[in-house]
């Protein structure tokens, strides 16, 4: 890892701590914790020394990065923020961060011609418009954003993590159990989903692929001594068949017809379910029509499904058509259990 990346990890380990207002810190305490935090992610056991993380504290107070972090010493002792609110996460950008992002946001804008760049398209206009927020002026985008989210905290160790190819311990409760239950997982990917988070492993042992959600993640760490391996099953191609996250690989693709009334039928020719969606009729009499789609029916395609309502009726696979069938047969007689004990 270079000096520069060494640097930064202290600096994000410091002010984790510091943020942390449920302890009181002291000098070696930040000094162990910057320790625990190298060791977490390079697996040395390289003491930092207390001239290193002075030095640190008083460039974190600098403006040099332009955190200017209000550190401030109490009982001659601890460390903390005079400001609970601060982080240097949330620092505002300065004049000079500005110039140097718009001269990158000129600079791969003019990559425009090549494919891949299509890739990156939203991501560039994401960085635009922080640049605009930055400057005051009003955003000329509104990219969809949920800032109380849980888990966002973790995306940046598990990114290092992932990047530099280590297992992993996650502490995790889903959300039909009581108590967290421990993953060793080897992690390979971070995905977003519907402004939710998902981390992509498989299980130490039996290979088993996982995907776990950042905002029921507890806790994890590194583990250096168990030695990270890839699994063939998960590549570029994994998410190609499928709508959202949830994969099981026992399941294939299935060629699936729908019909949409007019009143969706534009709307789904105009946003695709799927990248294999296409057109197979279109009713010019009453403005319905019927799509087609080979994809592997999951979760999250049930629920965009059930997102169109009385809108669209399923003609191909059977399957499919008694799932969706059963689902609003509940619903309905649920609303017409309500209705009677209202009427009550």
């Amino acid at each position: 890892m270079a000096q520069n990346k060494n640097a930064l990890l202290r600096y994000r380990t410091i002010d984790r701590c510091l943020r942390n207002t449920g302890r009181r810190w002291t000098l070696q305490d930040l000094v162990d914790a910057c320790s625990d935090a190298l060791y977490e992610f390079e697996g040395k056991q390289d003491q930092v020394s207390t001239r290193t993380v002075q030095l640190d504290l008083q460039m974190m107070r600098s403006d040099r990065f332009g955190y200017e972090a209000p550190i401030e010493v109490y009982d001659k002792k601890y460390y903390r923020y005079a400001d609970p609110d601060y982080s240097i996460s949330n620092r505002p950008l300065s004049q000079h961060d500005i110039d140097v992002l718009n001269r990158t946001i000129d600079l791969l804008r003019q990559f425009d011609e090549f494919d891949r760049f299509h890739d990156m398209a939203d991501v560039v206009s994401r960085l635009q418009d922080k640049v605009a927020s930055a400057r005051k002026h009003r955003p000329i985008v509104d990219f969809e954003r949920n800032p109380n989210l849980k888990g966002l905290e973790h995306l940046n160790a598990l990114y290092d993590i992932i990047a530099s190819r280590q297992t992993v311990c996650v502490s995790y409760r889903s959300f039909n159990s009581r108590q967290p239950r421990p993953f060793f997982l080897f992690p390979y990917l971070l995905k977003e989903y519907r402004n939710r988070w998902f981390l992509f492993g498989s299980r130490t042992g039996d290979m088993r692929l996982f995907n776990l959600a950042l905002d029921r993640i507890m806790d994890f760490h590194v583990c250096p001594d168990i030695p990270y391996k890839e699994n063939p099953e998960f590549s570029e191609d994994f998410f190609k068949d499928i709508v959202g996250v949830t994969r099981h690989l026992h399941l294939r693709k299935e060629h699936t017809v729908l019909r949409a009334d007019n009143s969706q039928a534009s709307y789904i020719l105009t946003k695709p379910i799927h990248p294999s969606q296409k057109l197979v009729e279109k009713n010019k009499s009453d403005g319905s029509m019927t799509f087609s789609l080979d994809i592997i029916i999951n979760d999250e395609l049930i629920a965009q499904l059930l997102s169109f309502g009385s809108g669209i009726t399923i003609l191909e696979p059977a399957s499919l058509a008694s799932c969706l069938r059963d689902i609003h047969r509940q619903a309905s007689e649920n609303y017409e259990n309500q209705i009677l004990r209202n009427d009550s």
